[in-house]
Order: structure tokens, then C-alpha cells, then sequence
């Protein structure tokens, strides 16, 4: 077959079963040779012979040549050589909260941090699982006295204390009533102390403190830190392995009379944090009970499944993983289709390795097991990667995706954040405390959103008498929609595609920048009180125009012929400034801005404009993208996501 239908294959042939390394390589020639049939064809095809550290080589092979060595006896896999798998937690560094230790780093990125005195001062309100309090991340080593404005207090529980608050933690309160079920509460602490880990994760995210030389088992060695690591935590346990709307609202309610500043919440319904997936004939095959009664030994298991909404319940990848290591395989390899895919820590016993999948390679591997056969597997040591090699950021499957499943007319997501294996601090329970781990990696949504909560915390304490909906608009229109190659970013899914603002809002966030955003679109009370009297929102008001809603973003689930929407911009930068519009007009839709420039003054720091859509085709169409920003020229770039549907007639209703 020609060269040009072979391509670099890895196989691995497990531990060296000879100490002298020429005979390990006379052992890769022979396989070599007994596929390739000569042994003059198998020197030229083999690439590198690995005989040290363990047995195995690389061989330019046709598919199908890699498919036969593939079924040969002592082959524990074969694998195309492929770029590595990112596994980065130095998030904050990313994003460009750069502690500035380092003279070598480029980036000169701690305007903010330096400004915000590193959160100094802030109160972060963790809603979650409780805390882990003997952390390092939360102790109070050179803290003064809490704000004159905090009002909460620290409540006392099984296996907690008041002396357990501190100078840092400086409150908690947990609710365990009526509204948790019972069976939620057996083996968890009823105090604000964490069994979970979640929210001590979480929290230390958000805002911990600075813990030098932190990692696990040597990956991402580095600095732990929070978005805000001088800021004060409060914590409030909502959350006992579930989380009940009652005591969240309670939760909120406490913090806002506590004197929080910024409330950070990680809790979602079912469906919105988890990307639905196709199904594979095998799905029903992955359960623990199942795979126990299969000749797993000396092998790596592959556990392909649904996602929420279709017909299969998701596995308990913890109790497979389990089953694998006791009944001697090799190792699991798992799509990560939702939060809670596997507590990779919940393993007890000797190591297995463990790979979560997105869900466009598990698909691939899944098409590939169906229609090709089963392959083999190398399992590689895991590594740490930063600065160029990595690609970043991208969107994770299980990302929270747009539209609202609640309201069409409002934009979500918001944003985007690190929220891929992120290091932070462990609750010592369980696994964790059995491990001797203080820090863990989690992934989700729920360690993207501190990583919000975090800045919001340097923000507001920069901008103190901005509102919640200035603080959200400097996030959005700041926000940048490329990666660090400097090409468009990228979302994992089902196939991966071009994101777009279905899949992280406005983009990734942009710390630095956020703190000079030069125009914010603000939103008052009584705004968002008549979004909700609005018959498209929750009330029965006519009197109102939904869209209107000051929104960093503009969403029309059905463009007919024509919709004006109205927006207005405060003037947060130079006094003197003037900003002209520049549009994107997603596909299928004529847009105009009147004014299309903006002209702004000491006098004259509020200024309002439309946005007029007119549908350029009649069909019944799906959501196309585009953007409005408005630039002075200079530094601001002042930018929101558009999502237009257009249509001939409405498809679904609302139902209340």
C-alpha cells in the first residue's frame, strides 16, 4: 500500500519483558515483521523502537495494518499519534491576574489585582455544600478584623464550631429543614462542614488565599490561589449531595443581610449543564453488573452513553471504575457527558487509570468500535502543559448552551471561564482525606462560575457603586471571542464546531479589561421588575416592550419582517469621548443603528439608540449570530452578541 495512505501509529506493549534492550527491539521487529511480511519492510516502516522505561514503538502503518497488530497477542494498544490532552489549572494566570512573581512572565497583566488590593475588603457569599475549614486556603494568617459591614454570623454544628470561623472564613449557616429529604442528610455533617468537597472547591476558587508549592501528585505544581485571594468567605450550605430551591433562596437571603458583596451560586436544572448525546447499541451494557460478569482482566474498558433526555439513565461511573480495578483491568476510559460524571477519587485501592473523554473523540471511538472492531489502548502518563502548547480556551461539552429554556428573548449563556480541571482546595473527607490530597482537580460549570464570582469581587471593589448589571456588562462587552493562537474559539460537542454565542455568551472572559469597559449597559430595579410583569417574562403587563430589557445582549427568537429594539450605554471611561458602531449582522438579517455614532460629554454621559432588524429571506430558519460594538478608537471596543431566529411562523409557545 503507498506511502501516502500511512500514517505514525504508537503501539504499546505494556512492561519490558527483557533487561537486555536489544532483545526488546529484535521482539518490535519480529511483530513488525509478522504483519508487514518481510523484515526489510518492517526496519523501514518502524519509527522508534521504546525499550527503556517500557516496551513498545511507533511504525508508519496503513489503517489496516494497525487494525491486525491491534488483534495480536501482548498488544495492550495501539494508538494514532495524536497532540496531547490539555490538563492546565493555572486559570487565573490565564486569564491575566498575573500575581507577578515572575519577571520572565509577558504578560504584565495585575492592573486589576493591584487596584482591587487583591479583593481586600470584598465579602464572597459561597451558596454550596459547606466548607472544609482547616484549609490553608482559608486561614487567616496576617488578617485584620471582618468589614464593619458584615452582619452574618458563624453557626455552630456537628463537627463545627464558631471557633471554626475565623478571620477569613468569617461566616457560615447551613439549612437542613423540612424541604431536604431526609435520606440526604445521612453520613453528611448537619453543620456548615463540607462532605462533599464541592463547595470548598468552590469556595477556594473564588476567593482563597495564596498556597504556594500546591498539587496533585505532582501535576499542576504550582500556586493555588482565588479570583480574589484577599477577599473575606461566607459560606452558606444549602446543598447536601442536592440542593433545594428553598434554602438557596434562603441562602441569598442571609447573604444579602449579611452584607455580602458578591453571592456565588453553582447549582443548574438537570438539562441545562449537560450536552445531550447520541446513542451507541452498547449503552445499555455499561453498568457495573454487566461488565462484571465479562472477562475484563489485562484490558481497558470503554463506557460510550446517553446524555440526559434520551431513553438510557446515565451510569455510575464510580461503581464501574471500581469493578474494572477489582476485576484486574487495565483501565477506564469514560465520555464526560455531564458534572458528575466519576469522583475519580471515590476508587479506593490500587491506582487505575481513568480518562474522561470529551464527547466528540468518545464518538469518535465509538464509531470506530462499530464499525472498524475493537482497538487497543495506550493509557500515557498524564502531564502538565502551559504557555504555547496549549490551545486555549475551548467550550467543554458539558458547558451550560443556549437558548434560555426559560425565556427565548434573553441571550444565554452569559459567559464563559475556566472551568476544566481546575485545582483547588479538598474537603478531607472520604477518598480525599485517605489519598492524604489537599488539593483536588474538578471539572464543570461549578468551577467555571467562581472563577465569575472571583473577578467580581476585583471589580466591584474597584467600582464600588457599580450595580450588579455594571459589573455583568463590563464581563460581556469586554469579553473576547478568540483563542490564544488567535483563532476563533472553539466548542466540544456532540461534533466540534466554531463556538458561538449559544455556546459561551459574549466569549471568555477578560478580567483586565472588564475593569475599563468605557460604556456599560446598566439595568435598575424597577427595570428588571417590569421584565418580569412583562407577559413574556412572568406577569401579565402589556404595557411593556420585553426586549427593551437594557441587556448587554440582544436575542429575537422570531423575526418576522421587522423588530426595533432599544438600547442604552453610560459612559464609564474619558468624559470626552466618541464612539462610533460597528455591526455584524448575522446571517439572513439587514441591521442598522440610529445614531450610528455616539458622542459623549461631562454633560452628557447617558445616551440611548436602536437597533432596527429587518428579515432579508421568508423561511422558517434556525438561529444565526452576529454582534454590535462601538469603538472610540482607542482602547474600548465595547461589544455584545446578537442571536436572531427568523420566521414565517411561531413553531412553540410558551406555556406557564
Amino acid at each position: 500500500q503507498g506511502l501516502k495512505q500511512r500514517r505514525v501509529y504508537i503501539v504499546y506493549l505494556g512492561e519490558r519483558q527483557h533487561e537486555d534492550v536489544s532483545l526488546v527491539t529484535s521482539l518490535h521487529h519480529d511483530l513488525l515483521t509478522s504483519v508487514l511480511g518481510s523484515k526489510e519492510a518492517a526496519l523501514e516502516s518502524i519509527v522508534h523502537s521504546y525499550r527503556y522505561g517500557f516496551s513498545g514503538f511507533s511504525a508508519m502503518l496503513t489503517e489496516s495494518q494497525a487494525r491486525k497488530i491491534q488483534t495480536l497477542p501482548g498488544v495492550v494498544s495501539v494508538k494514532e499519534n495524536t497532540m496531547v490532552r490539555m490538563h492546565t489549572t493555572r486559570s487565573w494566570d490565564f486569564l491575566g491576574l498575573s500575581m507577578g512573581v515572575d519577571i520572565k512572565q509577558e504578560q504584565q497583566p495585575n492592573e486589576l489585582l493591584a487596584a482591587a488590593n487583591h479583593g481586600d475588603g470584598m465579602i464572597i457569599g459561597v451558596i454550596d455544600s459547606g466548607v472544609w475549614p482547616e484549609s490553608q486556603s482559608f486561614a487567616d494568617d496576617g488578617y485584620g478584623p471582618p468589614p464593619s459591614k458584615w452582619k452574618g454570623t458563624c453557626q455552630a454544628g456537628a463537627n463545627f464550631s464558631a471557633h471554626d470561623c475565623n478571620r477569613k472564613l468569617i461566616g457560615a449557616r447551613w439549612y437542613a429543614g423540612p424541604d431536604i429529604d431526609r435520606r440526604f442528610l445521612q453520613g453528611d455533617f448537619l453543620s456548615a462542614r463540607d462532605s462533599h468537597g464541592h463547595g470548598t472547591h468552590t469556595a477556594s476558587t473564588a476567593g482563597g488565599n495564596v498556597v504556594h508549592n500546591t498539587s496533585f501528585f505532582g501535576l499542576a505544581a504550582g500556586t493555588a490561589r482565588g479570583g480574589a485571594p484577599r477577599a473575606r468567605i461566607a459560606v452558606y450550605k444549602a446543598c447536601w449531595g442536592t440542593c433545594s430551591t428553598a434554602s438557596v433562596l434562603k441562602g441569598i437571603d442571609h447573604a444579602i443581610h449579611d452584607g455580602v458583596d458578591a453571592q456565588s451560586m453553582y447549582v443548574a436544572d438537570k438539562g441545562g449543564d449537560e450536552f445531550s448525546q447520541l446513542l451507541y447499541y452498547f449503552n445499555d451494557r455499561c453498568d457495573p453488573d454487566y461488565i462484571n460478569s465479562t472477562d475484563i482482566h489485562g484490558k481497558v474498558v470503554f463506557c460510550y452513553t446517553p446524555g440526559p433526555g434520551s431513553v438510557s439513565a446515565p451510569p455510575k461511573y464510580a461503581d464501574i471504575a471500581a469493578t474494572v480495578r477489582r476485576n484486574g483491568g487495565k483501565g477506564f476510559i469514560f465520555s464526560q457527558n455531564n458534572l458528575d460524571s466519576l469522583d475519580l477519587y471515590a476508587i479506593k485501592g490500587p491506582a487505575l487509570p481513568c480518562v474522561p473523554l470529551d464527547f466528540k473523540t468518545s464518538y469518535q471511538i465509538a464509531v470506530y468500535c462499530n464499525r472498524i472492531g475493537i482497538p487497543k489502548i495506550k493509557i500515557s502518563t498524564t502531564r502538565t502543559t502551559s504557555g504555547s502548547e496549549v490551545v486555549a480556551p475551548r467550550i467543554a461539552a458539558f458547558s451550560s448552551r443556549g437558548p434560555s429554556p426559560i425565556y427565548h428573548g434573553v441571550l444565554k449563556p452569559d459567559i464563559a471561564a475556566p472551568g476544566v480541571y481546575i485545582l483547588a482546595a479538598a474537603a478531607q473527607t472520604g477518598a480525599y482525606k485517605s489519598l492524604g490530597v489537599s488539593y483536588v482537580f474538578d471539572s464543570g460549570t461549578s468551577m467555571a462560575c467562581p472563577h465569575i464570582s472571583g473577578i467580581v469581587a476585583l471589580l466591584k471593589s474597584v467600582h464600588p457603586d457599580w450595580s450588579p448589571a455594571a459589573l455583568k456588562s463590563a464581563l460581556m462587552t469586554t469579553a473576547h471571542t478568540m483563542d490564544s493562537h488567535g483563532v476563533p474559539i472553539e466548542a466540544n460537542g456532540n461534533r466540534a464546531k466554531i463556538a458561538d454565542p449559544f455556546d459561551y455568551g459574549a466569549g471568555s472572559v477578560n478580567p483586565t479589561k472588564a475593569a475599563d469597559p468605557g460604556l456599560i449597559y446598566d439595568i435598575s430595579a424597577s427595570d428588571y421588575l417590569e421584565f418580569f410583569n412583562c407577559p413574556q417574562g412572568f406577569g401579565s403587563n402589556n404595557n411593556c416592550t420585553p426586549p427593551d430589557l437594557n441587556l448587554p445582549s440582544i436575542a429575537i427568537p422570531g423575526l418576522k419582517t421587522s423588530v426595533t429594539v432599544v438600547r442604552t450605554v453610560t459612559n464609564v471611561g474619558q468624559p470626552n469621548a466618541v464612539y462610533k458602531a460597528f455591526l455584524e449582522p448575522p446571517p439572513g438579517v439587514k441591521m442598522a443603528v440610529e445614531p450610528a455614532v455616539l458622542v459623549f460629554s461631562n454633560a452628557k454621559r447617558v445616551q440611548s439608540f436602536k437597533v432596527i432588524f429587518r428579515a432579508t429571506r421568508r423561511i422558517q430558519g434556525s438561529y444565526t449570530f452576529g454582534s454590535l460594538a462601538w469603538h472610540d478608537g482607542g482602547a474600548h471596543l465595547v461589544r455584545i452578541p446578537i442571536a436572531v431566529r427568523v420566521v414565517i411562523e411561531e413553531l412553540y409557545s410558551d406555556a406557564s
